[in-house]
C-alpha cells in the first residue's frame, strides 16, 4: 500500500480523493464548465507519479509539487489559484502552531515568560528580539537531537535542560575561564587582524575587553577572566619601563617615583575602559557579556595596582551619577598571611574591597583555603561565570592546567517534585530520585554527543586562537579536548527548602536537625552520583547548584498546574535556590553561614553562599567580622547591601519591591530610567528596573528579609558543633 510520510513525521495511507477535492475547488473558483473532470484528470496523473516515488520517501510536500506541475501543463489558471489556496492552508496551519503563537508572544510582548526569561536581556532591543526568536527556534527543533523520554521530562517539569535556546540545535558550550595569559602573551587573530602581545597596560586591558566580547558571542555561558591582577602584571611593568625611560630622558625629579605614578594612573585608566567597555558593548546575542573578575592572590606592586584600581574604579561608579555596573562581576581572593589580618602585606586591598561591597555589592570573595581543599588544587580556581567551579585537572606532562578550560552544560532536577510524589516516604524519594539521575545523565550525554565531529573553525576564538587554552587547526576535532575531565559537565538541582517541607509535613528544616541531615543526605546522594559517572566515562561530570534565575519561577509554575498550590511549596510563586536558607527566614548572618555551611563539599561544581545585609558604609568592622566567619567556613561568599539610588530626589538605599516592580521610598518614582535598582538575581547582579525579573524571581526578591546580626560566631558554639556533626 502506498503511504505519505505526515508533517508530524507520521504515515497515512495515500488518498487520491483529497488530491481531487483540492482542484476541484481551485477549478470551481476558476469557473471552468466541468471541474470534476479536471479534478479527477489531474488526480489520476499525480497518483501515478506517486507510484513511481522511492517506498517510504514520498511526503505531502512532494504531492502539492506535483499537483501544482500537472495543472501548469493543463490548466494554469487552475494553478495559479490552487498555489493561492495552499499558501492560505499553509498560514492558517502556521498560525494555529506552537511556534507561531510563542513567536508572536515575544514580538508583542504578551508572553511574559519569554520577555524576562534572562534579567540580563532587554527584550525591547532588536538583537536581543533577534536572539529570542532565534532561541523559540532553536527550542522547537531540541526533539531532533533530544530522546523522547529525556523531551518529554524538559517539558514535562521532571527536568530541566539548560540553555535549550542555543544546545543542542548548534554544538554551543557554556561557561569558560579564558586564557587571557597565553592569549596577550602570545598574540592571536581577530578576524582578519593579527593582535601582537601588548606593551603597555592601556593596550592589555583594551585588548582584553575584545577578547571578552568575542569569547561570550562563542558560548552561551559566563566567561571569567581568571587571575586578572596576575595577568596583567607584566603589562603594568611594561608601562613602567617606558615611563621611567621617559622620565631619565628628560631629567625628571625622583624618576622612580614618577614612573610608578604615571603608570597606576595608565592602569586605573585601563581598568576603567574596560569596564565601560564591558558595560557598553554587546554580543552578537544582544546582552552585555556576563563577565567576571577574579582577583587578589598578587603579591607584587604590578598585582597590587591591578587590585586596587579594579576596586577603585568599581567604587566610583559608572557616569556622573555613579551608578552601580552590573559586569563585570568581581570576585576578590582572601588568604591567611597575604590580606586576612591587620599584619598581612595586602590587608589595606582587603580593607578596600569591604569599602567596595558596601557601596557596591561585589567583590564576593573566596576563602583560597576552603577552595582549595574543595577543589584539589594548589591554587585557588576562580568560578566560571558566578558560581560553576572547576576541579583540578592535569595535563600530559602532570601540570595542573585551570586556565583555558570550561563547562559542556547542566541539566537540573526538579527535587521538590520528587518529594511531592514520594508522600514523606524517605525509600520512595530515593526510588523516584534514581529513575531522575537516569534520565539526567541521558540528557547530559546528548550535550557531548552533539560535540562529536565538530571542527575547531566553527569558534576560532575559542579553538584556534586560544581561549580554550589550546590552539587547534581549523579542520581539528574540538571534542578531544574535553575528555578526561579537562571540561565540566554538571547536574544542577532547585529547591532542597521545599523538600524539606513537603517531607516533614511542613515544619522548617532550620528548627530541625534531622531534617537538615535529610538534607545533607539528599546532596551527599547527588554528589556520589556524579563521581560515579565520571569514574565510569572519564567525563568531568560534577554536582552544581543550579542559580535558578528562571526555573525558579518553571518548575513552580509547573508543579501548580499539575498538584495545585501546596502551602509553603508552590503557592508562592518560586522555588528556593539550590540549598539555600528560604529567603524570608529571618536569622543572622552567622546563623545562615552556619546553616548553609557543607553543602558545598558535594555541589562542588558550583555553590555560592550570601547574606542580606542593611547599609554597611559606615560599619565596615561589622561587614569585615562576617567575611572573616564566612572565610572560615564557606568557599564562596557574598553580601547583598543597599546600593539602590534615585535620579530624580537623590535617594540613595533600596528600592522597595513590589509585585509590580520597584519604586524610590522618597517619592515614589519608578521610572527604569531615573531609578537605579540592582540586585543579586542567582549569582551575577541585574537592573531589574530597566529590565524586570521573571514573576517569580520577583516574588522571591519581595519575601528577602535581612540577616541582622542578633547572634556573633561566639555566641554560637553548639550551632556551630551541630552543624559540624551533621556535615560529619
Amino acid at each position: 500500500m502506498l503511504r505519505v510520510l505526515k508533517r508530524d513525521g507520521t504515515s497515512a495511507p495515500f488518498d487520491i480523493m483529497k488530491i481531487a477535492v483540492a482542484c476541484q475547488k481551485a477549478a470551481m473558483a476558476a469557473e471552468l464548465p466541468n471541474p470534476n473532470a479536471v479534478a479527477l484528470t489531474v488526480a489520476s496523473a499525480v497518483e501515478a507519479q506517486c507510484r513511481e516515488h522511492p517506498a517510504g520517501s514520498l511526503d505531502i510536500p512532494t504531492i502539492q509539487q506535483y499537483v501544482e506541475d500537472a495543472l501548469m501543463q493543463s490548466h494554469p489558471e487552475v494553478a495559479r489559484l490552487y498555489i493561492e489556496y495552499r499558501h492560505d492552508r499553509d498560514s492558517i496551519r502556521v498560525r494555529g502552531s506552537r511556534l507561531h503563537a510563542q513567536l508572536m508572544g515575544l514580538v508583542d510582548k504578551t508572553d511574559q515568560d519569554a520577555v524576562t526569561e534572562n534579567a540580563n536581556k532587554d527584550a525591547n532591543v532588536f538583537p536581543v528580539m533577534r536572539d529570542l526568536m532565534a532561541g523559540i527556534v532553536s527550542k522547537q527543533f531540541a526533539g531532533n537531537f533530544l530522546a523522547k523520554d529525556v523531551m518529554q521530562a524538559h517539558n514535562s517539569g521532571d527536568l530541566h535542560y539548560h540553555d535549550l535556546d542555543y544546545s543542542p540545535f548548534l554544538p554551543f558550550t557554556n561557561c569558560c575561564l579564558v586564557d587571557l595569559q597565553g592569549m596577550l602573551a602570545n598574540g592571536f587573530h581577530l578576524g582578519n587582524a593579527g593582535i601582537e602581545s601588548p606593551k603597555s597596560v592601556g593596550v592589555a586591558c583594551a585588548v582584553t575587553a575584545q577578547i571578552i566580547a568575542q569569547v561570550a558571542s562563542h558560548q552561551y555561558g559566563g566567561t571569567t577572566i581568571p587571575n586578572i591582577d596576575e595577568t596583567l602584571a607584566p603589562y603594568v611593568q611594561k608601562s613602567y619601563e617606558k615611563n621611567l625611560e621617559v622620565a631619565r630622558q628628560y631629567a625628571i625629579a625622583e624618576p622612580e617615583r614618577y614612573a610608578r605614578e604615571r603608570t597606576e594612573k595608565e592602569t586605573y585608566d585601563g581598568i576603567q575602559a574596560c569596564e565601560y567597555e564591558i558595560n557598553t558593548l554587546f554580543s552578537s546575542n544582544g546582552q552585555q557579556p556576563f563577565v567576571t573578575f577574579s582577583f587578589g592572590m598578587g603579591r607584587g606592586w604590578q598585582e597590587r595596582a591591578v587590585q586596587r584600581a579594579i576596586l577603585q574604579v568599581r567604587i566610583k561608579g559608572m557616569g556622573k551619577e555613579g551608578i552601580t555596573p552590573v559586569f563585570p562581576k568581581l570576585v576578590f581572593f582572601i588568604e591567611e598571611g597575604l590580606n586576612l589580618k591587620p599584619q598581612d602585606p595586602n590587608y589595606d586591598i582587603k580593607q578596600l574591597a569591604l569599602e567596595c561591597a558596601s557601596k557596591r555589592m561585589y567583590p564576593d570573595i573566596i576563602s583560597a583555603r576552603l577552595n582549595r581543599e574543595l577543589t584539589g588544587s594548589s591554587v585557588p580556581v576562580s568560578p566560571m561565570g558566578c558560581r560553576s567551579f572547576l576541579s583540578v585537572w592535569r595535563n600530559e606532562n602532570g601540570q595542573e592546567v585551570l586556565a583555558g578550560r570550561n563547562n559542556l552544560g547542566v541539566v537540573s532536577i526538579n527535587l521538590p517534585r520528587i518529594a511531592i510524589e514520594a508522600q514523606q516516604n524517605q525509600t520512595r524519594f530515593f526510588e523516584i530520585l534514581d529513575e531522575r539521575l537516569a534520565l539526567a545523565h541521558k540528557a547530559l550525554m546528548t550535550r557531548i554527543d552533539r560535540l562529536e565531529g565538530v571542527k575547531a573553525n566553527i569558534a576560532p576564538i575559542l579553538y584556534t586562537e586560544g581561549a580554550f587554552g589550546m590552539r587547534l587547526k581549523p579542520d581539528e576535532e574540538i571534542l578531544p579536548m574535553f575528555k578526561n575531565g579537562r571540561a565540566s559537565i554538571s547536574l544542577g538541582y532547585i529547591g532542597l527548602h521545599e523538600v524539606a517541607l513537603l517531607m516533614s509535613g511542613g515544619e522548617h528544616p532550620f528548627d530541625n536537625e534531622a531534617l537538615q541531615a535529610f538534607l545533607r543526605r539528599v546532596v551527599a546522594y547527588l554528589g556520589d552520583t556524579v563521581q560515579r559517572w565520571k569514574a565510569d566515562s572519564g567525563w568531568g561530570f560534577s554536582l552544581y547548584s543550579t542559580p535558578s534565575e528562571s526555573l525558579c519561577h518553571r518548575f513552580c509554575k509547573l508543579d501548580v498546574a499539575r498538584y495545585g498550590e501546596l502551602p509553603g511549596v508552590t503557592d508562592k510563586g518560586y522555588y528556593t535556590n539550590s540549598f539555600h536558607l528560604d529567603v524570608a527566614r529571618k536569622v543572622s548572618p552567622f546563623e545562615k553561614i552556619q546553616y548553609e555551611k557543607g553543602f558545598a563539599d558535594s555541589a562542588s561544581g558550583g555553590h555560592i553562599t550570601y547574606v542580606e545585609l542593611p547599609n554597611m558604609r559606615h560599619n565596615l568592622k561589622a561587614l569585615e567580622r562576617i567575611w572573616d566567619h564566612a572565610v572560615e567556613s564557606v568557599p564562596y561568599f557574598g553580601t547583598n547591601t543597599p546600593v539602590d539610588s534615585c535620579g530624580k530626589c537623590g535617594f540613595m538605599g533600596e528600592a522597595l519591591a513590589t509585585a509590580e516592580g520597584f519604586t524610590c521610598p522618597e517619592c515614589g518614582n519608578h521610572d527604569g530610567a531615573s531609578l537605579s535598582v540592582t540586585r543579586r538575581v542567582c549569582g551575577y547582579l541585574g537592573s531589574p528596573n530597566a529590565r524586570p525579573f521573571n514573576a517569580g524571581k520577583q516574588k522571591e526578591v519581595m519575601r528577602r528579609v535581612k540577616h541582622l546580626a542578633t547572634q556573633t560566631p561566639e555566641a554560637m558554639p553548639v550551632q556551630a558543633a551541630q552543624s559540624e556533626a551533621l556535615m560529619a
